[in-house]
């Protein structure tokens, strides 16, 4: 399983734009081949900060995401309201205790 960690920092008037651009997509994102889980964070002390989490069962099946129609229309519109550049990790994940 690789897990998918992107950090982003938006302009505080963008931020409504978007968590509205994100509820309309995240079960598209979430339901795309491969997906297994999608979650959206926000930090406690800079709240123009946000991380997404995800879950693909493989290295490919993130790969044929990042070239869908879907996560060009995402991505597109999203990285219009940055503030910095975003950041993108994928990692293995070792340990999980539920």
């Amino acid at each position: 399983m690789l897990v998918r960690i992107v950090k982003m920092s938006f302009h505080e008037d963008k931020i409504p734009a978007f968590m509205e651009n994100f509820d309309n997509v995240k079960s598209k994102i979430r339901n795309a081949p491969g997906n297994s889980f999608l979650e959206l964070y926000q930090d406690k002390d800079n709240k123009n900060i946000f991380f997404t989490y995800s879950y693909w069962e493989t290295e490919a099946d993130l790969e044929n995401y990042r070239q869908s129609e879907l996560f060009n229309t995402v991505w597109s519109f999203t990285k219009t309201l940055f503030n910095a550049k975003p950041e993108a990790w994928s990692v293995d994940k070792l340990v999980s205790l539920v």
